[in-house]
């Protein structure tokens, strides 16, 4: 008999032609002790599935037995750790799990059920806050009491949904190794929702795919037999590992293709350039762009310098960062969260004022924001009273005055197209998913024919799988525009798959580069590509030891 087990299990939201159907037949057997992961894409049912075997919510059809005996609501032998901490904001870390620790435990001693409380808080490393409240707490920290106060509870069964995508990429490896650590001591039952693929290598003996919505079912599992315990840099060069995570990540790219459709075909793009904001209007010429000034110094940082005032003084986040891109060059700028990459990015914007140095583009120093500079933040800003096709429009209109009505709407309806929008140019932002709005925000940034893209960490809020979409939608619209581009990210494999050069960013404060890579791979580059690539792995290695050893530096400065 399983220790867990799904049995044909369905669930519908709504009534009538508004009913969604969410899960579709889902049979699922867990045995004791086992770590399961379960990947897929944003909206596939995932927490849905999660809720209804924590008992949260009720199937409409099919069962889900835990020991046998039909789950009929909510048991402390099912702990759950959702994606949002949901702490009481007014008690202390110490009070938050013992608020569970007194409900599941009413007939223990106040000293045992205390020292009950402070074994979970010591094993997730948070001895030292037990008095502070979560406004106190940073995201991971927060996280880590979500952690303590689900195992405090003593369940049998853990259960992990999204409880580390909302966090920078170095806390979240932290919290990967610790919730490996506890489930090696206590060999829970742990079932994990994620939508990365290399987290659930990490962590989980079976890996299952749920497919893509509507009517989601568990699709493909795939067995990790990998060595424990497994360390992200050692298992980069096994072949096992390399070879099961191409799989897997093969796999997701098929089912996503399924999803996604095809694409309408854009409309051609009318033979305009925007107009030059600095040039008076009757020396402006919108018939020709203008040549590059000087192409190996197209943009310069010189000794950037950012100094914020705080009331213990200076601060200075970026320190001489000095760095000369090519035109129509890719770079990745990575690094962890605090180094500095979003102020670097800010600045050339002209969003953030410069201390010190100068930063210069085309040969102009960059004094403001301009069209000449299209920005794509995490996330897109979008006027959600507003159609796709309007908000668009909006730089569209503002840039290419000169163009006709016609041709101002073969613009907006190219670039909407190119990102695989054409069907839903009449919906509201505020209609479309993240994904989605993710996806107008980059169209709007190349419809402006910009002379620089800047992109800050833009898919950064999105599933692992729908971001793997938009990388390669990235990487087929820039192929045609060629434009000279810089991408904050922390994500490796985004870094490698878009540039020409990653620039990795020392810690802050004091930020600088630390070190340049020059990735060699041949363009157009797709996600399947690059990991039949012999490279991609030489590069990857490099990448996690720099960060690997700006992490230590980072642990032990604090």
């Amino acid at each position: 008999m399983s220790f867990l087990q799904l049995k044909g299990v369905s669930k519908n939201y709504g009534s009538g032609e508004q009913q969604a159907e969410v899960l579709s037949d889902v049979n699922l057997s867990i045995d004791e002790g086992e770590f399961v992961a379960i990947v897929g894409f944003s909206g596939s049912g995932k927490t849905t599935l999660i809720s209804t075997i924590a008992g949260l919510i009720q199937p409409d059809a099919g069962e889900v037995l835990f020991q046998g005996r039909p789950v009929t609501g909510p048991a402390p032998d099912r702990g759950v750790v959702f994606q949002n901490y949901s702490l009481l904001p007014w008690l202390t870390v110490q009070s938050n799990v013992a608020l569970a620790v007194d409900s599941v435990f009413p007939k223990w001693s106040t000293e045992q059920r205390h020292a009950h409380v402070r074994k979970y808080i010591e094993m997730v490393g948070l001895t030292h806050a037990v008095e502070r409240r979560p406004a106190e707490l940073s995201g991971g920290m927060r996280q880590r009491v979500a952690v303590a106060r689900a195992l405090a509870m003593d369940p049998k069964v853990l259960l992990l949904d999204e409880p580390l995508s909302a966090l920078d990429a170095l806390t979240r490896s932290r919290l990967q190794d610790e919730i490996e650590a506890i489930w090696e001591r206590q060999r829970k039952t742990v079932i994990l929702v994620t939508n990365d693929v290399d987290e659930a290598l990490l962590l989980a003996d079976r890996i299952i795919a749920l497919e893509p919505g509507p009517r989601a079912t568990l699709g493909r599992e795939f067995k990790v037999d990998l060595p424990r315990p497994r360390d992200r840099m050692a298992v980069n060069d096994d072949g096992s590992y390399r070879k099961l995570r191409a799989q897997i990540s093969q796999y997701l790219m098929s089912l996503s293709g399924q999803r996604s459709g095809v694409a309408s075909a854009p409309r051609a793009l009318p033979s305009v350039v925007p107009i030059e904001p600095l040039v008076p209007k009757a020396m402006r010429k919108a018939t020709r762009p203008k040549p590059a000034e000087n192409v190996d110094k197209f943009v310069e940082f010189y000794d950037v310098t950012k100094v914020y005032p705080t009331p213990k003084g200076p601060l200075t986040v970026v320190d001489r960062f000095q760095l000369d891109i090519r035109k129509g060059e890719f770079i990745s700028l990575i690094g962890h969260s605090g180094c500095g990459k979003s102020t670097v990015l800010s600045m050339v914007a002209g969003l953030t004022e410069v201390s010190g140095g100068g930063i210069t583009l085309d040969a102009r120093e960059v004094t403001s924001a301009g069209p000449d500079r299209g920005v794509v933040f995490q996330a897109p800003s979008l006027l959600p009273w507003l159609t796709a096709r309007e908000n668009v429009e909006l730089g569209v209109n503002r840039v290419y005055p000169h163009a006709s009505e016609q041709e101002r709407s073969d613009i907006v309806e190219y670039y909407l197209a190119r990102v695989g929008l054409g069907d839903v140019l009449e919906k509201k932002a505020s209609e479309l998913s993240n994904g989605m709005k993710q996806r107008v925000g980059l169209a709007r940034a190349f419809a402006l024919s910009p002379k620089l893209l800047l992109l800050d960490e833009p898919f950064g809020m999105l599933d692992a799988l729908t971001r793997w979409e938009l990388q390669e939608v990235l990487m087929e619209v820039w192929k045609r525009n060629q434009v000279t581009a810089i991408c904050v990210t922390h994500d490796v494999d985004e870094a490698i798959l878009l540039a020409d050069r990653v620039v990795m960013m020392t810690n802050g404060p004091h930020a600088r580069i630390g070190r340049i890579m020059q990735i060699d791979l041949p363009r157009p580059r797709t996600r399947k590509q690059l990991l039949e690539h012999p490279m991609y792995y030489h590069y990857r290695n490099e990448l996690l030891a720099f960060l690997e050893s700006c992490g230590r530096q980072q642990t032990h400065a604090a």
